[in-house]
């Protein structure tokens, strides 16, 4: 689903965000490359409320990272499961001893 939102006060130019599910990889992906981003703008800060705004984002996104992380290693077990269940070789068994 995606929402537009726009002000009548500023440029007419529409702003797009999209709401539609994740995926818990990418949810990775994206999370990792703010951290990235975020590391290379602490060590390239020189004021003090700059350098405060990138600890408490880093660590957001720590947190962050950590959570999702924490996701990931609950599903494999799932992933194991349907796996084993769509596996050619059973098709092949099932087919075989009917």
């Amino acid at each position: 689903m995606k929402i537009f939102f726009s002000q009548a006060d500023a440029s007419p130019e529409i702003i797009e965000e999209d709401f539609s599910p994740i995926d818990l990889k990418e949810s990775i992906r994206k999370t990792r490359q703010a951290l990235e981003i975020a590391y290379a703008g602490f060590d390239n800060a020189l004021e003090s409320d700059l350098i405060d705004s990138y600890i408490y984002e880093i660590n957001a996104l720590q947190k962050r990272y950590q959570h999702l992380t924490e996701l990931a290693a609950l599903q494999p077990a799932d992933r194991e499961k349907n796996l084993y269940q769509h596996s050619p070789i059973r098709a092949l068994v099932s087919h075989v001893f009917g």
